[in-house]
This record gives structure tokens, sequence and C-alpha cells, in this order.
């Protein structure tokens, strides 16, 4: 099973989404043309929104630090979403503060060496408020980016987003959504996912990994603990049952290291958590602006929904399982990867470790019509690479292209042909992500 595909009318108002076979059908008699490749999408010829049935889709988000799922449902009144298409969007917040550090770090080397006894400058600078900074920001932009795109190609009719990864409020106090909530079956579920989280899903007292992992008082209940997040951690069978029911400090007496730092570790928060919820929050006040139902949901309430569902983990899986789900039906098997690669960068000079100029890049981007980034298709004539390729291309000023074709060699390295630049024919231009095919 394939992604479906989206339609168009042909005045490039969105349809319904169609089987991959209906769409080949369509662009062989000549009723379709291609629109775009990715995500695939044709535009019809003959035919009108306004003449045509519409079944709306639903679009369901599921943020993260380095990945971001999207799924795309149709709805059904019996059955419940059905997954027609799903993109797992890849984010370079990573690459934007290594890059922000190392030009901060020469930017002070450059002021440590010529102006080495000026006055600091004035320091009472202040930031926005709302302000992010732009590793966050740019998970905040580029999803959003995306929403907009979908709203273009398909007939959205509403979005569900994972607002918050743990809701901390209901961790310190589970009356706070009435009793239903601290003793139905969602309970322990955030707890668990947070505990997760912060102890990297290792036991904290032997630090083993991949075992099965339990929720432990640090100071036990029977020496009158509380169930507070503060006090909780986790450790596998055998450290549970050796401690018992006595202190840690008891526990861990022969210990001194490792006593310090779970209690350190205890009840210091979780400071990816914040920054992330702080995200999403974000995100959510965005998708709003949209002007259509937004349902929200927390990360423990996903995770119920994969478990109780019996699906298995996944980014695009996930984002299916957001908000209130009472069943689902995946339809496809495979969903669009997409990584986020930036457009180029307007420094036109290559530095050394200590930032001093070593080589200069062209000021153009573009040769013979071709940039880096555009995926192209080539036919090479003859040679070790003779046949047809499709890849994304990396330009060169001598017009022999690097076309990567998203396949590994031997030792692990990725697989590049060298074309001439005349071989080749744009089938999309770069527009700052890098495209493939995985499963779902």
């Amino acid at each position: 099973m394939v992604m479906y595909v989206f339609v168009l009318d042909k005045h490039k108002k969105p349809l319904t989404p169609c089987r991959p076979s209906r769409a080949r059908h369509l662009l062989g008699s000549g009723r379709a043309v291609v629109h775009k490749r990715f995500p695939f999408t044709i535009r019809l010829k003959d035919r009108t929104a306004e003449e045509s049935v519409i079944k709306p889709v639903r679009v369901k988000v599921d943020p993260g630090a380095r990945f971001t799922g999207i799924a795309i449902v149709r709805e059904d009144r019996q059955g419940g979403p059905r997954l027609i298409a799903g993109i797992e969007l890849e984010h370079r917040g990573n690459a934007i503060r290594d890059n922000m550090t190392k030009r901060a770090g020469y930017r002070r080397r450059r002021r440590s060496a010529n102006t080495r006894y000026r006055a600091p400058r004035f320091d009472n600078r202040r930031r926005p408020e709302g302000r992010f900074p732009p590793s966050l920001r740019h998970r905040i932009d580029t999803t959003v980016s995306w929403m907009r795109r979908l709203t273009r190609i398909a007939p959205v009719s509403g979005f569900s987003v994972e607002s918050v990864k743990f809701d901390t409020q209901k961790m310190l106090d589970p009356e706070v959504s009435g009793k239903e909530y601290q003793q139905g079956e969602l309970e322990g579920y955030e707890v668990r996912e947070y505990l997760l989280e912060k102890w990297c899903r290792k036991c904290a007292y032997c630090n083993a990994g991949n075992v099965p992992l339990q929720v432990e008082h640090i100071v036990p209940r029977a020496r009158g603990g509380s169930d507070r997040v503060s006090n909780l951690t986790l450790a596998c069978e055998r450290c549970n049952r050796a401690k018992g029911a006595r202190p840690v400090k008891e526990f861990l007496h022969d210990k001194p290291a490792l006593l310090g730092r779970i209690r350190a570790h205890a009840k210091a928060p979780l400071s990816s958590a914040a920054a992330v919820n702080s995200t999403r929050n974000a995100l959510f006040g965005e998708m709003r602006a949209f002007g259509l139902p937004v349902e929200t949901g927390s990360g423990g309430l996903t995770k119920y929904n994969r478990t109780r569902l019996g699906l298995p983990k996944s980014h695009v899986l996930d984002a299916l399982c957001v908000g209130t789900v009472s069943s689902a039906k995946v339809l496809t098997d495979s969903v669009l990867h997409v990584r986020c690669t930036g457009r180029g960068r307007y420094s036109r000079t290559l530095t050394d470790k200590y930032g001093f100029p070593r080589a200069y890049l062209p000021r153009g981007k573009r040769f013979f019509g071709f940039a880096t980034g555009d995926i192209v298709r080539t036919a090479v004539p003859k040679g070790k690479y003779k046949g047809t390729w499709t890849g994304r291309v990396a330009v060169r000023e001598s017009g022999w292209f690097a076309l990567s074709t998203g396949k590994n060699t031997p030792d692990g390295k990725k697989e590049r042909v060298n074309v001439k630049w005349d071989t080749c024919k744009i089938l999309e231009r770069n527009n700052g992500y890098e495209y493939s095919v995985i499963a779902v």
C-alpha cells in the first residue's frame, strides 16, 4: 500500500485524495498532469471543486525536538481515523545551534584580538516577550509552513496537535481534572512517560538499559514518602526488590557518589520538557490562526492510544494517535521523509578552525541553470554508472555534478554519481528540503 495521491481541480483547488492506481489511470488517459512530486500531487484538467463531492481530511501533528510526525487522516464515522498519507519531518535545529555557537566563537576571538582594552558594550539589552531562539523558532516555522502547504493541496477540515509532551500540572495534582482522571485508565501514563524521558530509560541504581523498568519511590511510602514526581525514579526489578521499603540513604550507604547524583537528579526538572512544551504552545497558537478547529492532547494520552491500538512506535503513528481516538486504520505502508537542509548560506568564505579565511566560494549559486538541491533525472550513456538515475544534485562550476542516488555504498557511505550537466533534466527545484520514502 502506497501513500494516497493529492488531487487538485483545474483551478488548483484541493479535491479528495485518491489511490495511486486511480492517479495512474488519470495520468495515462490524459485527464490529469503532475502538479508536484513531493508530496505527489496531480491536477485534473476537466474537473472543478464545485462539480465534485469532497471528503475532508484532518491533519494530526506530533511535534518533537528532532522529528515531527504529520498524519493526514480521513475520518470515518464508524471506523475512526484512517491514515492515508504521512510525513516525517526532520528538523535542523541542532545544526542551527551549532552554527550560531561557531559564529559566536569567531566573534569573541576577533573582539579579544582587536579590542583588548575596550570597555564592554552596554548590558541592558532585553529580549522581546515571547521570543524564541532561532533553533526553536525553526521548528515552529517549518511545521506551520508544512501545514500551509497541506491546506493548499488537501481539503483540510481541522487539526489535531500534541500541545504538551508532559502535563506537568496533572503530574503534580491529579485532581486538576477531576477524580475520573486520577482513577481512570489514563492514570500514571503522564508520570511514567516523564520518568522514562528524565532517567534516559535506564535503572537509576545499576544503570541497566533495555530491561523492564518499574516506577520506584526514593523515599518509600511506608516511610512517609509521597507520590510527587521529585520522589519517583525508575528501577529494574532486581534493584527494586533489593531496595524494598528501605530509604535510599540506607540502600546506598556504601555508594555516596551514586546517592548524591540520584538526589540531585530527582529534584532537577526535565529542562527539555519545558522548552518543548513552550514550542508546542506557540505552535498551537500559530495553528489556530488558520481559522480551522484545533484539537489538542498530551504525550501521555498519545502513548495510551497507541498502546491500546497495538500500533508500533513511529513519529507518524504517534501523530495518528493524537487526541481522542477510539479506533484507527492504516491504509499505507510508506510515508514521506522530509529532511530540512536549508537553502545554502550567505557566507562566501570558508574558514579554518581558528576562523581565518582559507577558501572562497563563487558568488552565484546556479550553474548551467541548476542549483544544489535540485531533483533531477539523468541518463548516463556509458561507463561505470551507465543507466538512468534520479536524485538530488550538487552543482560544480566545471559542469560535472554529483548526484545522490539515496543509496549507500558497501562501506556505508552515500552513493554519488558524477554526471554532466547537459544530460540532466530538472524534476523539481530546490526548496530547502530533501525527500525520501520510508516505511511507516
